[in-house]
């Protein structure tokens, strides 16, 4: 202990050994001399911070030299040096620092400091690197930064637990855990973590079960701060799995996820480029967005106008839209027996008129057209996303009441949402692409055989078609942004229907599935645009 005043004939010490600091009296005092010290005791307690000049530390120290100080002192583990150089301590600061060492069998410590910087006249700050020993596991490094500040006119460290590790807020437990570490870990796009669990969980678990190696067990630091989770921070004895990049994008995912929430339903997103699948958001269950097959209404009418545009009509082409026609013995009405009369196929197809699809379905295309349509479109084609999937049927309808069904897509016409994603991205793109959840090479490294793009006859009629649905047509009320394309569904089935809808904007493609929904336009379209709202933020 040194000196560090006097008063009359008594001097004052530190006492080291008192847990909050004080003063000793080694002599006699004077009663004019308590007198004095009770008085300065109480601007202490009175004024605070203002009275910091009282308390023991560095005299007129720099900051750079504080620095120095704290390091020197943690370098040699005086906790109670290091203390004393720090404004406000917490009560726990000992044991803080004593967590972390006993938590991970700390055997030694080595600190690098780098130039203090100042950032104000009241505030600077010091990096530094910091090296410990672990009996027996190696070594742990990590950078952080040192705060200090002028507290009192004194220039003091100004501690928090992220000093200790960086974006630390309250008190760590810090163990070592046993782990296995997976052969491959599936990431992003861009290289980040995907959930482990939730609705991608089944997808990640088919692309990893499709790829070979050993996983690898050894010991993980962990971190808990302040009781919360815990946080891997490093490995030790075991080699990192490798990375594979899947093109899942995790701002485009995190949207479909917030729109679908606990719905019974399905989005799926495309980019039309280059057919990767940017996000698969399914309630469905299991793989149900990529492997289970609905009647898709009409939104398959997209098909039905790609088969009468590459036969020759246009999207100015006259045609009828009358409530109710009887084509092929088959008795066909439109939603609500909405009629148009005579109009453009645009607003025909835009209006989604079930009598004019059918009837020029049976009398102006025919079966095989149609069919050819379909394939175009990726029907009955080996799909090759990179798990299990479904390429939707479309079973040969004959001449009769199954192709006018079939031509508003229902009777046996059935497809995944995966496979409506990859019809509204063949749109947009002007080829329609097998969509994929990782490169070609991998793809066909797991045995999949990814059929070349295919180009889409009359896809600048298909895209005003498609945008007139939006602007005027029965998607008109959904809310969606502008540059959207689409084409609602309502596909129906025993005593209910499906609700869908499909579209793309820019670089992206889409397709919303609700089951037992209800409408297409009210229903699904709607919830398209909260999708596309949130993806774009």
């Amino acid at each position: 202990m040194s000196a560090l005043g006097s008063m009359g004939r008594g001097v004052l010490r530190w006492d080291d050994r008192s847990p909050v600091g004080g003063w000793l009296e080694e002599s006699r005092m004077r009663s004019r001399g308590v007198a004095v010290l009770a008085v300065l005791v109480a601007a202490v307690l009175a004024t605070g911070v203002g009275a910091a000049w009282l308390l023991p530390g560095p005299a007129d120290k720099s900051p750079e030299e504080v620095a120095a100080d704290y390091f020197a002192a943690w370098n040699d583990g005086s906790l109670d040096k290091m203390r004393r150089l720090v404004a406000r301590p917490p009560e726990d600061f000992a044991d803080q620092h004593r967590a972390l060492s006993r938590g991970l069998e700390v055997s030694a410590i080595e600190l690098k400091p780098r130039p203090v910087a100042r950032s104000g006249p009241d505030t600077a700050q010091a990096g530094f690197t910091v090296t410990r020993d672990m009996l027996g596991r190696g070594t742990w490094s990590f950078q952080a930064v040192l705060r200090l500040g002028r507290v009192g006119g004194r220039w003091r460290v100004l501690w928090s637990p992220a000093t200790l590790y960086p974006g630390l807020k309250g008190k760590g437990t810090w163990t070592w855990r046993e782990v296995t570490v997976p052969a491959l870990t599936l990431v992003a796009r861009d290289g980040k973590a995907l959930p482990e669990d939730g609705p991608l969980e089944p997808y990640l678990a088919g692309l990893t079960d499709r790829m070979e190696g050993e996983d690898d067990t050894g010991w993980a630091i962990e971190l808990r701060d302040n009781g919360g989770p815990p946080q891997r921070l490093k490995l030790f004895d075991v080699k990192t799995g490798k990375k594979v990049r899947t093109t899942l994008d995790p701002r485009v995912q995190a949207a479909a996820e917030r729109a679908v929430g606990s719905q019974e339903a399905a989005i799926v997103a495309v980019r039309p480029s280059t057919g990767e699948i940017l996000a698969v958001a399914d309630g469905l269950g299991g793989l149900g967005a990529f492997v289970s097959g609905y009647p898709p209404g009409s939104t398959f009418k997209v098909v039905t106008a790609g088969a009468l545009l590459a036969g020759g009509m246009g999207e100015g082409s006259t045609t009828d839209c009358p409530a109710v026609v009887v084509t092929a013995q088959r008795t066909i009405h439109n939603d609500e027996n909405h009629a148009l009369g005579r109009t453009a196929l645009r607003n025909a197809f835009a209006q989604s008129c079930n009598t004019t699809f059918a009837r020029l379905a049976v009398e102006e295309l025919g079966a095989k057209k149609l069919a050819a349509s379909a394939r175009a479109f990726g029907f009955g084609e080996r799909l090759t996303p990179g798990v299990q999937a479904r390429a939707g049927s479309f079973p040969d309808p004959g001449s009769g009441a199954a192709l006018a069904e079939a031509a508003i897509g229902q009777g046996r016409v059935e497809a995944s949402p995966l496979l409506m994603a990859s019809i509204a991205a063949a749109v947009a793109d002007g080829s329609w692409r097998s969509p994929r959840l990782l490169e070609p090479k991998l793809i066909r490294e797991g045995g999949g055989r990814t059929p070349e793009p295919r180009p889409i006859p009359g896809v600048g009629d298909l895209r005003t078609m498609m945008r007139a649905v939006v602007t005027g047509g029965t998607a008109a009320r959904a809310g969606l942004p502008d540059g959207t394309a689409g084409k609602t569904g309502t596909a129906e089935f025993g005593e209910g229907s499906h609700a869908w809808f499909i579209g793309y904007r820019g670089d992206l493609a889409f397709s919303v599935f609700v089951s037992a929904g209800g409408s297409g336009p009210k229903v699904a379209a709607p919830l398209a645009a909260r999708f596309l709202r949130a993806a774009s933020r």
